[in-house]
């Protein structure tokens, strides 16, 4: 073999071995990817949020409860009618429903109301002095400011909006007392009642 071509062959081994040199290198210093690891440029995903369990749970609202009061007005055709109106209550501020019912009867209508022609026969001089719900019925007890003033018709008219205003807001069979004793002579005209009181207790 010739010079020339044995120093050829001895610097073609002499690349390869420093190739081999080389790559053993890369692979000492730059340790293999684990499985866990990303490739470059991959975009890791994030774990997925837990939903917070130490926040409240959403609180529902409860729907709101109105209580009918009975006054008085007119229908389209000008004829006067007893008005339901209906009232917002709750239980944790008005407390009991009936007297609540019978509180907000004796206040009367309000401005907007009365400018569309309501009323009532009610006087405001009226107090609830109770309101007595036993097992098996309801004594209703009212002052005497209740019956006094405004004529018969007027005291008519104040005892069905009373009459109707109750038998909306109770199952129970409900009593009228005045001051203390059973009502069943209304007024210096001696309206008689029939108790417990319903739509029929008096004639009109």
């Amino acid at each position: 073999m010739k010079k020339n071509q044995q120093q050829i062959l001895l610097a073609i081994a002499g690349i390869i071995i420093v190739g081999i040199s080389i790559m053993v290198g890369i692979k000492v210093l730059m340790p293999a990817m684990t499985p866990n690891e990303e490739q470059p440029g991959a975009v890791a995903e994030l774990p997925k949020e837990k939903p917070d369990e130490s926040k409240d749970p959403e609180v529902k609202e409860e729907p709101k409860e109105y209580v009918p009061i009975v006054f008085i007005g007119k229908n389209d055709t000008g004829e006067e009618v007893y008005k339901v109106v209906k009232r917002e209550y709750d239980k944790n501020i008005d407390g009991d429903k009936l007297r609540f019912a019978l509180t907000t009867l004796i206040m009367g209508p309000k401005q907007n109301e009365k400018t569309k022609g309501i009323y009532s026969e009610v006087p405001t001089s009226t107090t609830v002095l109770h309101v007595y719900d036993q097992k098996d019925k309801i004594i209703i007890d009212l002052s005497s400011g209740f019956v006094y003033g405004g004529g018969t018709d007027s005291v008519y008219k104040r005892l069905f909006q009373l009459i109707k205003t109750v038998v909306r807001n109770t199952d129970k069979p409900a009593y009228l007392y005045i001051d203390g004793k059973q009502a069943d002579v209304i007024g210096g005209d001696g309206i008689m009642i029939t108790q417990p009181l319903s739509e029929n207790s008096i004639g009109e």
